[in-house]
């Protein structure tokens, strides 16, 4: 080969190679939180997650079932996540015979914080016609299912931490340490990176099981659970439902709990926002969501809520109740949760849809649609000042028109006011919470 040929050829490879490594460098730079085309749904990688797991059964006795999957790796290690799993056949509603000519629909359960997976959540899905999973997100295994002598499972048996046992390969427990202070080291190592990526495996593990329907799943999850589904539900799109239940954005200003240890951060504040706070992930959530949720939740307070809602640019709903309690038990009670999912999984009558409302003549007037006929509407409004945890609530009874609901406006004092509608399956919506300065 002539000299020349072999010094252009050694150019052009230069010039290329020094492209390549410009066009590398410049997707490297996109990948990081500061750049304007980075987004924060993009940290986890889907081409994997969205893989069935590993996964082995710890026992199939009984109505609710026990399994290990493969979880993300964490301080350089393998790990496996616990999970407990049940569908209308080990509950004993439909007998193996019927369940061959059918399909469920599934359902992820994300626990709280200070939680693990409950086997009477699972018990209480399938019972609804779900193959529910619900996994531990804090490295460690319940206690086997307790059931009493009807056969359901006993009420807040796995409540306490002494009732657990730490995985020898679990993942990152869930204390604010891992949650918070885990920032700006390996990503692998963050709780909330964990969390989503288990919630995801799990999603990939219920929907390759041959009794799933894998187009008809859902997600919900309580307090932390429900900050990590407003997570898992602008990453995985393949969800057709979901339903935080308190948990939200901006938990780094106003009276979020959780601001402190935002704020202590220092210089990694920002980057823990911007990788791992809702608000920076709900703005890409394109899965329907139905925020649940108290007037005076004080871990996930109502402006902080709202403004998570109003972020959201997909199919969006709203429930607020009036002291609405924190727990467990109280977060996974409300029947609107189920008739969401249904709705969206089951074909079945959705919730009511609500109008934004309307100030006129002495009153509030909202436009709704509904295929179940309202029997109620109520007004309710603070005029309270101070923290929002702890301030009074006043509701007025409005009336049901044809295709609007009225109720008298609050008075001028009140600072914080929505309209809620009940249909006559008992289910109740609302409007977005609207606040105002006096």
């Amino acid at each position: 080969m002539p000299q020349n040929s072999c010094h252009s050829i050694v150019v052009i490879c230069l010039v290329t190679f020094f492209a390549n490594s410009t066009i590398l460098d410049e997707l490297a730079f996109a990948a990081e939180p500061g750049d304007p085309e980075w987004r924060a749904v993009d940290q986890w990688d889907l081409d994997t997650l969205n893989q069935t797991p590993e996964m082995r059964w710890l026992s199939q006795d009984g109505a609710v079932h026990s399994l290990l999957y493969s979880g993300e790796p964490y301080e350089g290690h393998p790990t496996e996540v616990f999970a407990f799993y049940a569908t209308p056949v080990t509950v004993g509603d439909v007998s193996a015979d019927e369940a061959q000519d059918q399909k469920f629909p599934g359902a992820v359960l994300i626990h709280g914080g200070g939680g693990t997976a409950f086997a009477e959540w699972v018990w209480l899905w399938a019972k609804r016609g779900y193959a529910a999973i619900a996994m531990d997100l804090s490295g460690s295994r319940p206690i086997d299912p307790v059931y009493d002598a009807k056969g359901v499972p006993v009420p807040n048996q796995a409540a306490g931490r002494d009732t657990r046992t730490r995985l020898s390969n679990g993942g990152p427990d869930q204390g604010h340490p891992q949650k918070f202070d885990s920032i700006g080291g390996e990503q692998a190592d963050d709780w909330p990176y964990h969390a989503v990526a288990s919630v995801v495996r799990a999603h990939s593990l219920l929907r390759s099981f041959p009794e799933v329907d894998a187009k008809r799943t859902a997600v919900t999850g309580i307090s932390w659970g429900g900050y990590t589904t407003c997570l898992v539900a602008s990453v995985d799109r393949r969800f057709q439902a979901a339903v935080p239940v308190y948990g939200c954005g901006f938990l780094y200003e106003g009276e979020s709990v959780q601001k402190p240890a935002i704020d202590k951060l220092g210089d990694l504040r920002g980057e823990w926002i911007r990788r791992y706070d809702p608000s920076s992930l709900l703005k890409d959530c394109q899965v329907p969501i139905f925020f649940v949720n108290g007037t005076n939740d004080v871990h996930y307070p109502l402006d902080s809520y709202q403004k998570s809602y109003d972020v959201v640019p997909g199919p969006k709903e709203i429930r607020i109740e009036v002291q609405m309690r924190h727990s467990h038990p109280a977060g996974w009670a409300p029947k609107e949760i189920g008739l969401f999912i249904d709705a969206h999984c089951k074909k079945e009558a959705p919730l009511p849809q609500l109008a934004s409302p309307q100030r006129g003549d002495g009153h509030v007037t909202v436009g709704y649609e509904s295929a179940v006929p309202l029997k109620e509407a109520s007004l309710h409004y603070s005029v309270d000042s101070g923290r929002r945890s702890v301030r009074k609530w006043e509701s007025r009874t409005g009336t049901v028109e044809s295709n609007r609901v009225s109720v008298a406006e609050p008075p001028k004092e009140a600072n914080t006011w929505f309209v809620s509608v009940t249909d006559e399956r008992g289910a109740m919506v609302t409007t977005p919470v609207q606040f105002q300065q006096n």
